[in-house]
């Protein structure tokens, strides 16, 4: 297919999975993982008073560990389908599914006590009125440096998937630390909040009409094929 590649930075097992199906759907697309997911140590508190389980990522669930053993017993309020089918396979139930951030799934809980499970860098949640919220820090992404072959694919143009916020934050740094010019690159975004933090001065900044990976893809084909 003609047209500039697509450029998928999120961390793996994720960024496989999205270049595979960005390659299903005739995608020139070509993964760079610029974040690692590492476990960290943490302990449970005792499920006993809480109402249920917060989860805003996977990750989660595959960097839990045996830590999380305790919780299966808590219904799982998860941001996104792929958070929902981890608890499932980590053995938990799952009560929710979001499709637009963490937030929204905060705001339709059930007043009571949750335990929210998260990463070292994690969105802020405003607490409705009866809902209680006590955070685990699980795991930690730690973001890489470009590598050379992935700036001289983006100093001749691409479009770039941005996941996160975080992710969009540290490309940006990156790609400017590295005088790579903006203006060669197109950002194709999960959310607002993802191109807000990307920054200004990029060759075209495009947000997917919906949090899921699909929606994010079918909007990288069509810049694919347009800018």
């Amino acid at each position: 297919m003609a047209g500039l590649p697509l450029i998928v930075i999120r961390p793996e097992p994720g960024n496989r999975e999205t270049v595979d199906r960005a390659r299903a759907m005739g995608i020139d697309a070509r993964g760079f993982p610029l974040f690692e997911v590492a476990p960290l140590s943490w302990d449970a508190p005792s499920p006993d008073g809480f109402t249920g389980l917060l989860a805003g990522s996977a990750n989660v669930f595959r960097h839990g560990g045996p830590t999380l053993e305790p919780l299966r017993i808590l219904p799982v309020h998860a941001v996104g389908a792929a958070t929902a089918d981890a608890a499932r396979a980590a053995g938990f139930e799952v009560a929710q599914t979001g499709s637009g951030g963490l937030q929204p799934v905060v705001e339709h809980l059930a007043a009571g006590r949750y335990l929210r499970l998260a990463g070292e860098e994690r969105v802020p949640l405003l607490q409705p009125a009866g809902v209680l919220l006590e955070t685990r820090v699980v795991y930690a992404v730690r973001a890489l440096p470009l590598p050379p072959a992935l700036q001289a694919i983006l100093r001749e143009g691409a479009i770039v998937a941005l996941h996160s916020g975080e992710a969009a934050g540290h490309f940006a740094k990156e790609t400017t630390e590295s005088n790579i010019n903006h203006r060669a690159i197109a950002i194709a975004c999960l959310a607002p909040r993802i191109g807000e933090m990307a920054g200004k001065g990029w060759l075209k900044t495009g947000i997917a009409p919906e949090r899921t990976d699909h929606a994010l893809l079918a909007l990288a084909l069509q810049m694919c094929q347009t800018v």
